[in-house]
């Protein structure tokens, strides 16, 4: 008897000019946690509405062994959440996330991402969140997707900017026992027709996956 495949996503692959994106596997995590060992922001800044980097040195890696497994575990087409370790060179440097909650119906992503400071301010963040977004609008059927940073997070405001989001009201959090202002930021197809990137998105395997995501 021939059984589906159990785990789609493991045949899921993205391929951007520079980047290779994969859903996490359990190889790429231990290489992505020395990346987060190696630092992804300077010590004054903290990007992170869960200040994870923040952590004990002693756990941190573990920690975010955890989370990444915790979150595939739960995966559903109700609630999911693709962490693709983005690979550079062959090399992981970083990881783009892409969330949907009940997407059969709200046909609405959201995005986040962390690169390893060394390949910070080379484009590879733009290109990473191109790729996904692609993916999402033309791959899943995304009507809208949505992505959050804070207000002094110029780098991820730079990138929003490059690719058509708009502004979509604020919320506001303690950071570090102090107050800060986290800009909503929204994207749809329309406004990402006139960003949209002057390179192919090469995709393997999203048909596949598309039941496990809500997408069909």
């Amino acid at each position: 008897m021939t059984h589906p495949e159990q785990w789609p996503l493991r045949n899921l692959v993205l391929r951007s000019p520079r980047l290779e994106l994969r859903p996490d596997d359990d190889a790429g995590l231990f290489e992505l946690v020395e990346v987060g060992y190696r630092g992804v922001h300077p010590p004054g800044e903290m990007p992170f509405l869960v200040p994870w980097t923040d952590a004990d040195p002693a756990y941190m890696g573990r920690g975010t062994l955890q989370h990444f497994w915790s979150q595939r575990a739960q995966l559903s087409p109700e609630r999911w959440a693709l962490h693709f370790l983005v690979r550079f060179d062959g090399e992981v440097v970083g990881v783009q996330s892409v969330v949907g909650t009940d997407f059969a119906v709200t046909r609405e992503v959201s995005t986040g991402s962390w690169l390893g400071l060394p390949q910070q301010g080379r484009g590879i963040g733009t290109e990473m969140r191109a790729a996904v977004l692609l993916f999402a609008f033309d791959h899943l059927g995304a009507r809208q997707a949505r992505s959050g940073a804070f207000a002094d997070n110029t780098a991820s405001h730079r990138v929003s900017a490059k690719l058509g989001y708009r502004p979509d009201g604020t919320n506001t959090y303690a950071r570090r026992g102090e107050r800060v202002e986290e800009v909503r930021l929204l994207l749809t197809p329309e406004a990402f027709a006139d960003h949209r990137p002057a390179w192919t998105l090469q995709v393997e395997g999203a048909a596949d996956c598309a039941g496990l995501l809500g997408a069909w």
